[in-house]
């Protein structure tokens, strides 16, 4: 079964191109476009792994992200964060808040495939699973 991940930016084309890359890598993806679309869609569509932009309109990432926790039915999915926010603060922030990943804009797929990679290891391993 193919892995589903939920893509949020409220930046159209870079749904777009995360979407393009992760379909052409056989995940099925979902989208949404602010805060509040992230929250609905994850409870929705229970998406294996979202990746978020942290600034975006109507309950912006980090709002997004305590809400999901907040859910007995969200607060598990794996979350990464993507930004152009130069700021280190903003990162140690989200990382204690328990995200698994962060990628700064402009990234690439390769980029993007491996953070990813990593989440989905991670989350294997933290649940005993086999890898190869």
């Amino acid at each position: 079964m193919r892995s589903k991940i939920l893509v949020a930016d409220d930046e159209h084309e870079v749904v777009t191109t995360i979407a393009d890359i992760l379909k052409e890598n056989n995940y099925d993806v979902v989208t949404a476009f602010d805060g509040t679309q992230v929250v609905q869609m994850a409870h929705k569509e229970k998406p294996d792994l979202i990746i978020m932009d942290i600034i975006m309109p109507a309950g912006a990432g980090i709002g997004a992200y305590e809400n999901l926790k907040k859910s007995s039915k969200t607060a598990i999915i794996p979350v990464i964060f993507i930004t152009c926010d130069p700021y280190e603060e903003t990162r140690n922030k989200v990382t204690k808040m328990g995200a698994k990943g962060f990628i700064y804009k402009p990234f690439t797929g390769e980029m993007l495939l491996a953070e990813i990679e990593k989440v989905f290891k991670g989350s294997a391993m933290s649940k005993g699973t086999t890898i190869g």
